[in-house]
């Protein structure tokens, strides 16, 4: 009974902090009736991996608003739609209506207000995964120069005849 139970508390103890870790990386979310609406702090950036629509005629946008950034006209609170979905057409062979469409990926750096409203008769799928930036600050770029070697002309040794 005791060797069961320390086999338990060792699977315990290592697999806990392994889930704990994973958890909560990647996020999914189905949008169908409310908007979904993402805050991106500061010195971090949201990549969106899989964005698709299904049914619905309009089509599905990540919108994108800028917060504490002004452009070159001064003006804050810029907003602008930064991704389409990707319909999925659910019917098959001769009756297939559309070829299937590439999912797009698109990172957003922060601060920024992250959008995507409801389509009305669709349902949207949105895989996205909020991270921090990992090179604040400068970047360094390393630059290494090779010298090319330059050809240098040989001698010609010419044999003397020997008498």
């Amino acid at each position: 009974m005791k060797i069961l139970f320390g086999r338990y508390l060792v699977a315990c103890v290592l697999l806990a902090p392994t889930s704990l870790v994973f958890a909560g990386e990647l996020k999914s979310r189905i949008i169908t009736s409310s908007p979904l609406m993402i805050t991106v702090p500061d010195n971090h950036f949201l990549k969106v991996t899989n964005f698709t629509q299904e049914g619905g005629v309009d089509r599905g946008v990540v919108t994108v608003t800028l917060n504490s950034q002004s452009d070159q006209t001064g003006q804050t609170g810029q907003t602008a739609n930064v991704l389409t979905a990707s319909r999925i057409d659910s019917s098959t062979g001769s009756a297939s209506q559309n070829p299937p469409e590439t999912i797009n990926q698109v990172r957003i750096a922060g601060p920024a207000q992250v959008t995507v409203a409801p389509v009305l008769g669709a349902t949207l799928f949105i895989t996205f995964r909020k991270l921090p930036n990992e090179g604040t600050g400068t970047s360094t770029t390393v630059v290494v120069v090779s010298p090319t070697p330059t050809v240098t002309p040989t001698p010609t040794v010419t044999p003397t005849p020997t008498p």
